[in-house]
């Protein structure tokens, strides 16, 4: 059982916490907290067993927490995600090998790309790939068409495994705080095509990329995750472009976990994130 809250700090939260579980027969196993001084804000992450016999609601923790307080019980952790594609296929094979072996954290219901050409690896995964083209349609629709698939599976979250799309208020509103995407970290110094290109000719002494949840803000929501290393002038674009790569697989990787682990709070446009 996973137990995360959110809400205004006062005296006497953890204790109050403590307790209530304590007279609900369940047995804390690890507890992070964290308050935001300036926000005046406490975050806490709960694990706990207790026999079948027993369950907990929020009922039982209302009475001691703050009227604003946002809680969440998760009994079931495993979650579905939903993954769009366009091409490239780094951050995808990585997501379909961890699925395969079960080590994701979530189970993949399906991909859905708007090219084809990321179909027969699905197929090797036996994971259902739906193809849905933007070349005949208006943006409205082709968000409309995609959003409807992802609806039939119901998933927790939806990942942007280098989806070159672009999506407007409307589709990011349909699934707030549910969308998570990786790109480089050049943006915005570097944006548009070939970054990597960009950023050889710039001669950078670094590249990396970022996890974040997608936001109306392009590329400016709240991150989840960031690395990066060292390159030098021996570096080529193609170089930049391989190593970019395997940053990339690496941090939406290390995303997922601490997302479906449900180590992620957002409040406005940060995160407290339990490592």
């Amino acid at each position: 059982m996973i137990i995360i809250i959110q809400c205004r700090d006062r005296v006497g939260l953890v204790s109050g916490i403590s307790g209530a579980l304590a007279q609900a027969g369940i047995n804390i196993i690890s507890m992070d907290e964290y308050v935001d001084k300036t926000e005046n804000r406490f975050f806490v992450r709960v694990e706990a067993e207790a026999p079948a016999s027993r369950l907990l609601d929020e009922s039982q923790l209302r009475p001691i927490l703050p009227d604003d307080a946002i809680i969440t019980i998760n009994p079931l952790p495993e979650k579905k995600i939903v993954v769009l594609v366009t091409k490239e296929y780094h951050c995808l094979a990585d997501i379909l090998v961890r699925n395969y072996f079960k080590t994701l954290g979530a189970t993949v219901s399906a991909v859905i790309g708007n090219h084809d050409v990321l179909q027969d690896i699905c197929k090797r995964f036996d994971i259902p790939f739906h193809y849905i083209s933007h070349e005949q349609l208006s943006k409205p629709e082709f968000e409309e068409a995609v959003g409807d698939v992802i609806d039939t599976y119901q998933p927790d979250f939806v990942v942007l495994a280098k989806f070159m799309r672009i999506l407007s208020p409307t589709f990011v509103a349909r699934f707030i705080r549910r969308i998570i995407n990786i790109h480089h970290s050049f943006l915005p110094a570097f944006i548009g095509a070939n970054p990597y290109r960009q950023a050889h000719e710039r001669g950078v002494k670094l590249i990396g990329a970022t996890a974040h949840y997608v936001t109306n803000d392009l590329d400016e929501g709240p991150i989840i995750a960031q690395q990066t290393i060292p390159v030098h002038h021996g570096f080529t674009a193609q170089d930049m472009m391989k190593a970019g790569r395997e940053i990339e697989t690496a941090v939406l990787a290390k995303a997922l976990r601490l997302v479906l682990h449900d180590r992620v709070f957002v409040y406005k446009n940060r995160t407290v994130i339990f490592e």
